[in-house]
């Protein structure tokens, strides 16, 4: 990808890396396993993000 992105663009994929992460530990301690994954994980290769290109 090129290196000048547009600061909307680059807000909406610094978010998006933000999601993309595991739950912390203490969540998983704290709940007594119930929560143990982050349903709204994604996978680079298989969920692509809908960001359009101008």
């Amino acid at each position: 990808m090129a290196k000048n992105k547009s600061s909307k663009k680059k807000k909406k994929l610094g978010k998006a890396i933000a999601k993309n992460r595991t739950i912390p530990a203490f969540v998983t301690l704290k709940t007594n396993r119930r929560v143990s994954r982050n349903p709204r994980r994604r996978n680079w290769r298989s969920k692509k993000l809908k960001i359009k290109e101008k």
